[in-house]
This record gives C-alpha cells, sequence and structure tokens, in this order.
C-alpha cells in the first residue's frame, strides 16, 4: 500500500473520538474472545492470543481492559458464540475490497456489508473475487523517532526472520510472512520497540487510483461506514487513497 496513505489513516484512527475508541475496544474485545475460546486464555500457551494482545496494545487499549476481556472470555463457557465472516466485492471505480467480520448472525451481517457496498457505488462479489489479488502478511509499523536507529531496527528484524524492511517518511514498515510475524514481533517487543500496528493483515499486491472526484468520495464513505459497523473487525482494500 502507498506508505502515506496508509500513515493517514492510521493517524485518523487514532485521533479518533473516545466513542469511537470505544467501539475499536469493543471489536479487540469480540477477536479476544474468539482466540481465548480456540486457544485458553493463557498468551503463553496460546500465541494467537499473544498476538491479538499485541495489536490491543498498539491501538491504545489499556493493559487492564485487555486482561479484563481475557478473563471475562475465559468465564464465559455458554456465551455468544461469534463466527469468522470474509465478504468480498468492488467498491466504486473496481476498487477490491475485503471485509472480515465476526458476527453471532451472518443473515444480518451480510445485509449490512451488501447494503453500503451497494450505497456508494460498489457491489458485493463472491468468494475469491478479489482475494487473490492480496498477499496475507504480518505488518508491524514503527514511528520515526530519535531513539529508534534505522540500521539497528533493520538488522534486528531481518535478523529475525523478517521479509522486508522499508523506511517511509514518518514510520518503518516490517513485512513478515504469516508464520513468522509472532517470531518477529515478539523479538523486537523484547528489545523495547513500541508498535503503532502489530497484525497479520491482506497486503495488496497492486493498488488502483481513483481520480473522479464523486468516487473518490463515496469510496472514503464506504470504507468509514464498513468499519463503523459493529460485526466488521478489518476491511482492506487496494486503493492508494489520499
Amino acid at each position: 500500500m502507498a506508505g502515506h496513505s496508509k500513515w493517514a489513516n492510521i493517524k485518523h484512527k487514532k485521533q479518533k473520538t473516545d466513542a469511537q475508541k470505544g467501539k475499536i475496544f469493543t471489536k479487540l474485545g469480540r477477536e479476544i474472545a474468539i482466540v481465548v475460546k480456540q486457544g485458553g486464555p493463557d498468551p503463553e500457551v496460546n500465541s494467537k492470543l499473544k498476538d491479538v494482545i499485541a495489536k490491543a496494545k498498539a491501538a491504545n487499549m489499556p493493559n487492564d481492559t485487555i486482561m479484563r476481556s481475557i478473563k471475562k472470555a475465559a468465564g464465559e463457557i455458554d456465551s455468544t458464540n461469534y463466527e469468522e465472516v470474509v465478504y468480498e466485492g468492488y467498491g466504486p471505480g473496481g476498487v477490491a475490497v475485503i471485509v472480515e467480520a465476526m458476527t453471532d448472525n451472518r443473515n444480518r451481517t451480510a445485509g449490512e456489508v451488501r447494503h453500503l457496498f451497494d450505497k456508494f457505488g460498489g457491489n458485493l462479489g463472491t468468494t475469491g473475487c478479489v482475494s487473490f489479488m492480496f498477499d496475507k502478511k504480518g505488518v508491524i509499523l514503527i514511528e520515526k523517532s530519535d531513539k529508534v536507529k534505522e540500521d539497528d531496527l533493520m538488522m534486528k528484524a531481518l535478523d529475525l526472520g523478517a521479509e522486508d524492511f522499508t523506511a517511509e517518511d514518518e514510520y518503518f514498515e516490517i513485512i513478515t510472512a504469516p508464520e513468522d510475524f509472532s517470531k518477529v514481533r515478539e523479538g523486537l517487543e523484547q528489545d523495547g520497540y513500541e508498535f503503532v500496528e502489530a497484525e497479520v493483515e491482506m497486503v495488496p499486491q497492486t493498488t488502483t487510483t481513483l481520480t473522479d472526484q464523486k468516487q473518490i468520495d463515496f469510496m472514503d464513505r464506504l470504507i468509514e461506514n464498513l468499519e463503523d459497523l459493529d460485526d466488521v473487525q478489518n476491511v482492506y482494500h487496494n486503493w492508494d487513497g489520499e
């Protein structure tokens, strides 16, 4: 993804209001609940939980909120059962969009997602219609500062098994294979590095540029409205944005 637009998106997320932050924390709590049910409440045994905790910390979720979510999930044996669902489609101008959701009602979520695609000039497609344009990768972003020495970080990341290291204007981007993500993230964490993003995500192989202002406005609103849906966890796309 174009570095500038990715960073702009992250800064936008960081500056969201408290109400929106609460929504982000609710989504992370749901993700924690699913991985706890899959692998137990101990992050030392459950590597997926360890990764979600890192993601939650990068989103500035307080430690006590994280621990409460884990305890709550561990204590809820027959609570709401969420399942993971992935939707694929096209936004305005043929932009490829992947929507990852966690829901207790597939019909409700599918209806809400389809409505937004229709409303903002896109269309919901079938499974596999755009995912071939993306690669699953571990992505770690570290903000540039006087404390972070580029050469040291690059050597450490590559020694840990990272695939790629890029210095953008305002941050360093480290890319890993999905299976190496935890090892690289933990190694950097142990060395005291702090992340503005740390998760396995869908990275587009190529990007699409929109020039029509109406399509740009619709694409912006499609992403924002999808992200605001309670059941939606992640929205990936190949629009170069900004």
